[in-house]
């Protein structure tokens, strides 16, 4: 773990006794200070009470007059909706409040550095889609590459449960907003912006306070290099706010809609190809047809932010295509799950909302697709220009009927569970046939979330004949 710095002898509240709330507590204890939790829930204050943690109800008067800061997890809101109570009371008592990516921020580096030959660093995604495959895509490619490597964040581990930095290491950062919405301490060595497309706006208190969360990372931390994703308004503006220049190299522009060879440093996508351009000139092209574990312009987006952010590093781009070629994807993210009588099954369980349905119905041809659930509010019918890679729809869930008739003439059938629906797609699919779980729906009325979904439809794939 990461020994928290700047607070030995002080008792630090910990808000929230989730993953990151726990190991937060651990790091405190590792870096000399007394934490001090609470929770709403008897059950994780007993959990941690049985870790031989001391529980504090905080949102009793006096409770802040003896701490010196409060760490809260990113999933409590500090102002909109409305501040938590606890929260609005450390505020109301001058007491900071951070979160644990701050606290790795301030704790990352060590005098123990000053022995390395390589300065250790840190690449930190932002974005509203994408992050999760571009953070790993990063991580694989340095592994590929023989770099020490860890990832953490909002994919794999909290930040402060990663191990000491080693000489030239690299640690790869996947933030949400809610995390760089509040960390007082942020200092990444690259930045990256994917995209951006309406999302936790309750949280935020409208889109420009969405944005504002994400910008932080850029503005507060002040990145050696910014990869910033061009293909919406937000990164245009993002990109001229950063750039001294049009030659400026210390940002390179990404875009999987367009050419950018008019800067310093782009990388773009198009017609499935990756370009590097520098200087007005193109200096590597990578063929992303072929590669199985990215299919489709979204993530030939998180290919070019993935490959920005690695050549920045110095990594060379054929190391960077074979470790494209290796990458397998993230599980119930356009996940490829078996190939069986030529027809291809792709689990896109993560696909709980219109937009990313889109994008994974343009990622694919002679679809037979596996979509409902729990729908959403304002529906699917915007998913009707989009059925022409569709050759049958099978319909599932809560919503069934109300998908059939929002994307009626599609040819369809409502099969209601999963068993079903596989079992139908299976026996009409054709050779050169997609069938494409990407719902378009939450998974609660019949799962209790989309990876458990995606992990039966992967299960009842599997024990079709091979």
């Amino acid at each position: 773990m990461i020994p928290v710095q700047g607070f030995a002898g002080t008792k630090v509240a910990v808000l929230g006794l989730g993953r990151s709330g726990l190991a937060t507590a651990a790091a405190l204890v590792a870096g000399g200070a007394e934490p001090v939790l609470w929770d709403d829930s008897p059950e994780a204050r007993a959990r941690a009470e049985a870790q031989g943690y001391i529980c504090r109800d905080l949102s009793r008067a006096g409770a802040f007059d003896d701490i010196a800061c409060l760490v809260t997890s990113p999933g409590i809101p500090h102002l909109y909706p409305r501040p938590n109570p606890v929260i609005a009371a450390a505020m109301a008592a001058g007491v900071p409040v951070d979160n644990d990516i701050g606290l790795f921020f301030r704790s990352w580096a060590t005098s123990e550095w000053d022995h390395f030959d390589v300065t250790p660093r840190t690449i930190c995604v932002t974005g509203s889609n994408g992050k999760s495959t571009t953070t790993a895509l990063i991580h694989h490619i340095l592994e590929i590459a023989g770099r020490p490597t860890q990832m953490a964040g909002n994919i794999g581990r909290g930040v402060l449960d990663i191990e000491p930095a080693t000489d030239g290491e690299v640690v790869v950062l996947e933030l949400s907003s809610y995390q760089t919405d509040l960390a007082r301490a942020l200092t990444p060595d690259v930045a990256v912006f994917t995209n951006l497309s309406p999302d936790h706006l309750d949280r935020h208190g409208g889109p420009g306070g969405y944005f504002a969360a994400k910008r932080r990372l850029f503005a507060e931390g002040g990145p050696d290099r910014a990869v910033i994703g061009v293909d919406e308004p937000e990164g245009v503006y993002l990109a001229n706010q950063i750039a001294t220049g049009r030659e400026d190299d210390r940002l390179i522009r990404i875009s999987s809609a367009r050419k950018l060879g008019d800067y310093g440093w782009s990388v773009f996508a198009r017609k499935g190809f990756l370009a590097e351009w520098r200087k007005g000139r193109q200096v590597a092209s990578i063929d992303l047809r072929g590669v199985t574990g990215l299919p489709g312009a979204h993530n030939h987006q998180n290919a070019c932010a993935a490959y920005a952010a690695t050549r920045s590093l110095g990594i060379g781009p054929k190391v960077i295509e074979e470790a494209f070629h290796s990458f397998a994807g993230l599980p119930h993210r356009s996940q490829t799950v078996a190939e069986k009588h030529g027809v291809r099954y792709v689990n896109d369980s993560k696909a709980t909302n219109v937009d990313a349905a889109a994008k994974a119905l343009e990622a694919f041809q002679n679809i037979r697709w596996i979509a409902g659930g729990l729908g959403k509010e304002g529906g699917v019918s915007a998913l009707k220009p989009l059925l022409g890679n569709v050759k049958k729809a099978y319909f599932i869930g809560h919503s069934a009927r109300d998908f059939a008739l929002e994307l009626a003439p599609v040819e369809h059938e409502i099969c209601e569970t999963m068993e079903a629906a596989v079992a139908a797609a299976a026996r009409e699919a054709q050779g050169g046939d997609t069938v494409l779980l990407a719902p378009a729906a939450a998974s609660f009325d019949q799962y209790p979330n989309f990876e458990k979904r995606g992990e039966h439809f992967a299960e009842l794939v599997a024990a079709l004949p091979g």
